[in-house]
């Protein structure tokens, strides 16, 4: 048994009680009631617990080859030329999230009315590890051609180029999105992160946040808008520089610094 394995001969990870006795009998011929499981499992330091989530996709190998390969070579090459380095990703909202906990009778699970009108509402930011952040909201599924108009909101303007870390989504991937980034001749550079691995992305960080102290914190009045909230929320990350480079400090993008 070890965290984060499947269960042998099932392809999900959650070791149950009932699972352990099962394999204990199936291996030493041992019958035991969950209730003693769990006592033996406790036993050795063990306690059930909300596992985080990992794609069995995830190729740990291509991960490690970004962090000490693919990203120290986008490093080099954007501090030759002068460019700027940002991380980019796109998250959704809703007015009727639930996030965290609230506080209720003890043994009467309660119960969050939602509102009828269930507003909805996306977001795509990009982080610098010097603070700098950029964001424009949006409505729908991100489209390659949505890709490309925010691809020219975010460049209006800026005298140094930049290279743009996204992850693999399809959006991001198609013939017109590179045809438009070659024709930034240069100004522009696209780097795809390893498949199904958020965590080296310190852009996951401003949803986290977001969703943390945002609208599941402070709802929604009457006859607010999502939108116009969602973008108050954005435009403070965007004043707190600090903030932005805090994003940076986590284990899991430890790498970006280290270079």
């Amino acid at each position: 048994m070890c965290a984060g394995a499947p269960p042998i001969g099932l392809d999900f990870g959650l070791w149950t009680r009932q699972i352990v006795a099962t394999l204990i009998d199936e291996k030493f011929g041992v019958k035991m009631g969950v209730t003693a499981v769990g006592r033996l499992l406790a036993g050795l330091d063990l306690s059930p617990q909300k596992p985080w989530q990992r794609a069995y996709q995830r190729d740990p190998q291509a991960v490690e080859r970004w962090q000490r390969e693919s990203f120290p070579g986008i490093a080099a090459a954007a501090k030759q030329s002068g460019a700027d380095i940002y991380f980019w990703d796109e998250s959704g909202f809703r007015a009727d999230a639930v996030h965290g906990k609230t506080w209720a009778v003890k043994g009467e699970t309660p119960v969050i009315e939602r509102p009828g009108q269930r507003q909805s509402n996306s977001a795509a930011s990009a982080v610098n590890a010097e603070g700098a952040f950029w964001f424009a909201t949006y409505k729908g599924a991100l489209t390659a051609e949505l890709f490309i108009e925010l691809l020219k909101k975010m460049m209006t303007g800026r005298n140094r180029p930049v290279h743009l870390i996204v992850d693999g989504l399809p959006a991001h991937k198609k013939a017109n999105v590179r045809e438009y980034i070659e024709s930034t001749k240069g100004k522009l550079t696209m780097h795809v992160l390893p498949g199904y691995a958020p965590d080296p992305n310190p852009d996951e960080f401003v949803w986290s946040h977001l969703k943390r102290t945002g609208v599941a914190r402070d709802p929604l009045r009457a006859g607010e808008k999502l939108e116009i909230r969602v973008e108050q929320h954005l435009h403070d990350v965007k004043k707190n520089r600090r903030l932005v480079r805090s994003f940076f400090d986590a284990p899991s993008v430890a790498y970006i610094s280290d270079r």
